[in-house]
């Protein structure tokens, strides 16, 4: 538990620094760990909540928000997330989901650090039923899988030149805290045993801790398009890890 502990911190601290919250890698590790499948994703879910909720709060402090852009995307999310959640998979298919899940999401952060530090922007108004398309298929993936979807919604928003870069890491953010609650709600239908979340305490703990930290970088020290690329790195290394496990 002391490593993968130290590895929720280092994963924290990554994620949270670009306004994400980690569940992919969270779930990643979880499985390398062989933690037993009914439990993790509820773990994955609540470390996302704790990470990103401290961000999300600083955002909206600093007035780098945009409500009428994530609105339409929530719309669809929300009661995806819940279905998604609420579904059951067999453990060889949401491995594979969440290979494929790890692999383009790092792909695309990677190929989309250089947003980070856009500044000239010609800023597009999105059509409204795109939006709900959009967070409905973000939603059904992340609760499916167990994620928040905001390293979806991101690289998405970006490439449309939705907003600016700091309400889109905004937007992702709350993205992220809001489905994961949706999701977890769609997992509570499942039977968990909810007692053997006490047991990963120090987990919740090394997320707690890293996401101050990270948000403390994205601040202070490294600009977001280094934390970006460190990140997607981050995100493409435990896919190949996952790889190697399902297909060698």
């Amino acid at each position: 538990m002391i490593i993968l502990s130290i590895l929720f911190f280092i994963t924290a601290i990554l994620y949270s620094s670009v306004g994400f919250g980690g569940g992919s890698t969270y779930l990643a590790l979880l499985l390398i760990w062989e933690i037993p499948y009914y439990i993790f994703p509820v773990i994955a879910l609540i470390c996302n909540i704790i990470v990103v909720t401290g961000n999300s709060i600083n955002y909206i402090r600093a007035g780098n928000h945009n409500f009428k852009l994530l609105i339409p995307f929530l719309i669809g999310s929300i009661p995806m997330a819940f279905l998604g959640g609420s579904l059951m998979i067999s453990k060889e298919i949401f491995e594979i989901l969440l290979f494929f899940v790890l692999s383009i999401a790092g792909l695309i952060l990677l190929i989309n650090n250089k947003s980070y530090v856009e500044k000239n922007i010609i800023i597009k108004k999105l059509n409204l039923i795109f939006s709900i398309l959009i967070g409905s298929a973000i939603g059904l993936i992340s609760g499916l899988v167990g994620i928040g979807g905001g390293i979806f919604l991101s690289p998405i928003l970006f490439l449309l030149k939705a907003d600016k870069p700091k309400n889109i890491v905004t937007s992702a953010s709350l993205f992220i805290l809001i489905n994961s609650i949706s999701g977890i709600f769609g997992q509570l239908t499942k039977d968990i045993v909810l007692n053997e979340i006490l047991l990963y305490l120090p987990l919740f703990l090394a997320v707690l801790i890293g996401g101050l930290l990270g948000n403390f970088l994205n601040l202070k020290i490294f600009s977001n398009r280094t934390l970006a690329i460190m990140t997607s790195l981050l995100v493409i290394f435990v896919s190949i890890r996952m790889g190697l496990r399902i297909f060698v």
